[in-house]
Parts: structure tokens; C-alpha cells; sequence
């Protein structure tokens, strides 16, 4: 057979992808560059170049010296507000997103397709139209400008997601495993610890890194319900640029975004294949 490694459509398959690939990744090369860049270096010639001497030093500033929101301990604070909205808001969405998939998908009951419906709305529905509900409900149970109010809107809008993701799984599994339990006495959340957690791993390994990732990541909410001490670290990134409006640190706010997007980072390339293979799992019977 002939040799189709260097077939012309492949090649410009190759070509093509990698042009996209750089395209996505050349925003990250600069930022990476910059922060190993000191700010004369920057100032003098350009954002885009390679550095001279590397300057650890803006990692070190960003993470605990500069100063942010009147607090000059960088972005470790706010990084650990991140992390307490973003864990436990993963955590809960996650596990009340599978015991909601499981009853709409196995324990049938009547009107369960428009339960599944009206929660699944909610991936249409824009951010901006949820602000003003949003207000009402934090202002009247005392939760503005604190990490729980951030934890409970996180927690309520995944569920559109993790709802999903767990019904497409849930799907696939046996009816009959369900009826045999039944019939040996099993209730409903014994049927879940004993049976369907225990088949859920591909699944939640996808839910654990969207909702994460989508919450890091998060910046309308942080910045709308949240203020000073109490904002994550992707609202501080904002008040971290405003502060060095009037003389430029491109290399310390560089620094800044690199160590605040890099859990996500680590998230995806630890997990990313676990994601795909996730999301695969359940598609086919």
C-alpha cells in the first residue's frame, strides 16, 4: 500500500491545526515572557521579546509583596478565596448534580422531562440577565460581599451543567440493576451509594474539572457580589492592573496571571484525558 504519511491533505491538516494552535497559545508565550521580564527591559523595548536576564523576582512580588486593594500582601489572599469558593461550590454542584441526574434518568417519576428541562434552561440563560436576581436573593439573606454568597450562586447555576452531564451517563446503566434492587428493599439513596456512586467515576472526573475550571476561572460574579478583602483572585487581577495604571509593572502583572491561572493549568494537563475519556464513557451502549 502506498505510504500516506506525507499524503497533501494531511499535510495541510498538520498545517492547519498547527497554525491554531499557535494562534491559542501565543497570548501564553508572551504572558510567560513577560514575567520573566524586568519592567526597564519591558519599557524599553518591547511586550513581545525574549528575556534578558530572567526575573524570578516578579513571582515572588506578585504572590505576597505588591500591593492590591490597599493590601500589600499580592495575590495569596485571593488566591485562597478562590480556592474556598471553588472547592466546596465543586464539591456540592457536583454531588447534588448526580443525585438529581440519577432521579430524572432512573427513578422515574411524573413530570421529570420538564424538571429536566426547566434545570437544563439554565445553560441558555446569559449571566448578565441573572445579576439582578442574584442581588435580591444574597441582599435578603445576608450573603453580599462574602465567599459564601460566591459558593451558593456557583453551587445553583452547575447544577444546569452537572445535571446534564450525569443524566447522559445515567442513561446507559441497566434498568434492571435498578429494579433488582428495589425488589431486594433498596431505597433511593441506598441505590445511589451502593450502585450507581460506585459507577460514577468517569462522570464526575468530568463534572470535578468543568466546575472547577469554570469557577476558578469566573470573573462577573467576584466582581459584581464582592468587594476588597472578600473578591477571588480573578477580580484582583483587575484592581492589580488598575493599580499599576500610572507606572506600568507588566512583569509583575504577568506574574500575577501566570500563578493565578495555574491550577487550572495543572487541572487540565493532569486530567485532561480523563475528561475526554469521561465524556465518551457513557456514549455508547
Amino acid at each position: 500500500m502506498r505510504d500516506r504519511s506525507f499524503a497533501p491533505s494531511r499535510i495541510l491538516i498538520y498545517l492547519v491545526v498547527s497554525l491554531f494552535a499557535a494562534a491559542y497559545l501565543a497570548p501564553l508565550v508572551v504572558v510567560v515572557l513577560n514575567s520573566l521580564r524586568t519592567n526597564e527591559e519591558i519599557a524599553q523595548g518591547s511586550m513581545i521579546g525574549w528575556p534578558q536576564h530572567l526575573a524570578w523576582g516578579n513571582y515572588a512580588l506578585a504572590w505576597s509583596g505588591f500591593c492590591v486593594a490597599e493590601t500589600c500582601a499580592g495575590i495569596r489572599p485571593y488566591m485562597l478565596n478562590s480556592a474556598l469558593v471553588t472547592i466546596p461550590a465543586t464539591i456540592f454542584s457536583t454531588l447534588l448534580g448526580a443525585i438529581a441526574g440519577y432521579a430524572v434518568s432512573l427513578w422515574r417519576f411524573r413530570g421529570d422531562n420538564w424538571i429536566y428541562g426547566i434545570v437544563t434552561l439554565g445553560l441558555f440563560l446569559p449571566q448578565q440577565m441573572r445579576l439582578l436576581p442574584w442581588t435580591i436573593v444574597l441582599r435578603d439573606i445576608g450573603l453580599i460581599n462574602t465567599l459564601s454568597g460566591l459558593v451558593l450562586i456557583h453551587t445553583i447555576q452547575g447544577l444546569s451543567f452537572t445535571v446534564l452531564f450525569c443524566r447522559n451517563y445515567y442513561i446507559a446503566i441497566p434498568h434492571e440493576l435498578i429494579r433488582a434492587a428495589r425488589i431486594d428493599g433498596a431505597g433511593f439513596f441506598r441505590i445511589f451509594w451502593r450502585i450507581i456512586l460506585p459507577l460514577s467515576a468517569p462522570i464526575l472526573i468530568v463534572t470535578v474539572i468543568w466546575q472547577f475550571t469554570h469557577i476558578w476561572n469566573e470573573f462577573l460574579y467576584g466582581v459584581t457580589f464582592t468587594t476588597g478583602q472578600q473578591q477571588p483572585v480573578t477580580a484582583a487581577l483587575i484592581a492589580l492592573s488598575a493599580a499599576i495604571a500610572d507606572i506600568p509593572q507588566h512583569g509583575v502583572q504577568s506574574a500575577a496571571v501566570i500563578i493565578a491561572a495555574l491550577p487550572t493549568l495543572l487541572i487540565y494537563l493532569f486530567g485532561g484525558r480523563y475528561f475526554v475519556r469521561g465524556l465518551t464513557a457513557g456514549a455508547v451502549k
